[in-house]
């Protein structure tokens, strides 16, 4: 397992957006794999948002919007892959 990067806060399932809150920096195009209890799965970083303006990075302490290819839940950790 990789390192963890942050925890989902929240989750929009209309939209299939979740928020995570940063624990390191993420670049978009990296890895990731989102985890909780048995459920896993990896996905690249395609979109992050603050505030509607989207990143190519983020840093440790922020919140992002980010587009997730299938549903979390709040709780979920997210590793790099």
């Amino acid at each position: 397992m990789g390192e963890l990067i942050g925890r989902v806060t929240h989750f929009f399932p209309k939209i299939s957006v979740c928020v995570v809150k940063l624990e390191k920096p993420l670049k978009k195009g990296e890895k990731i794999k989102f985890k909780h209890k048995e459920e896993e799965f990896e996905q690249e970083v395609k979109s992050m948002q603050v505030e509607h303006k989207e990143l190519e990075e983020a840093k440790a302490g922020m919140e992002i919007g980010m587009k997730v290819d299938k549903p979390v839940r709040e709780g979920f950790e997210v590793y790099k892959a």
